[in-house]
């Protein structure tokens, strides 16, 4: 399951270093590889499980290697420089910008609409919710626990904000990604 989390990790990883080169609708849509990667290899993603298990531990385990797939990529976009990097300083200093309560929400909207777009893949057997589903979070200005790893790396910058605003982003998509389940608990 760990090798399994950070392979997961790292495909996230590549959708976001994706979307740091292109930005913009070009970048999110490109974004979507990593999920729908995610999604054809059935490996654990933090906001794929978040809102179909009840295990924290293993949950928290996902988290860790996700993120640490994360840190891979987003030491590879800051080696490479570039348009990406900018970006990453500039998302970064945005996001860190925000209050702590924005920043809940941005996730919230973010883990429920992750957890809509898995659930509707696998139901459906089709990728076209993870081509509309990740671009729609980008372009909402959503924010995404594991995605965040490689911007703030990427960004290669270091705040005491980050201490809380990355917490609050887990827990924000936490939450989102358990929204189907309480409202519609027999659809699972």
């Amino acid at each position: 399951m760990n090798r399994e989390s950070l392979f997961a990790g790292i495909l996230i990883g590549l959708g976001a270093v994706g979307y740091l080169a292109l930005g913009g609708l070009p970048g999110a849509v490109i974004f979507s590889f990593g999920l729908m990667s995610v999604i054809y290899f059935g490996v654990p993603l933090y906001t794929g499980q978040a809102g179909v298990t009840k295990d924290l531990w293993f949950l928290t385990k996902v988290w860790f290697f996700n993120a640490l797939g994360c840190v891979l990529l987003g030491l590879l976009a800051l080696y490479l420089g570039g348009d990406g990097a900018a970006r990453a300083v500039d998302c970064v200093h945005a996001r860190l910008a925000k209050d702590p309560f924005d920043v809940f929400l941005r996730a919230l909207g973010c883990g429920l609409i992750i957890d809509c777009t898995v659930f509707m893949s696998k139901t459906k057997g089709s990728m076209l919710p993870v081509l509309l589903g990740v671009p729609l979070f980008i372009v909402c200005g959503f924010y995404h626990s594991i995605a965040d790893v490689v911007y703030l790396v990427a960004a290669g910058e270091w705040s005491p904000a980050i201490l809380w605003y990355y917490p609050m982003i887990v827990v924000g998509n936490y939450v989102g990604c358990n929204v189907r389940r309480v409202v519609l608990p027999v659809k699972q």
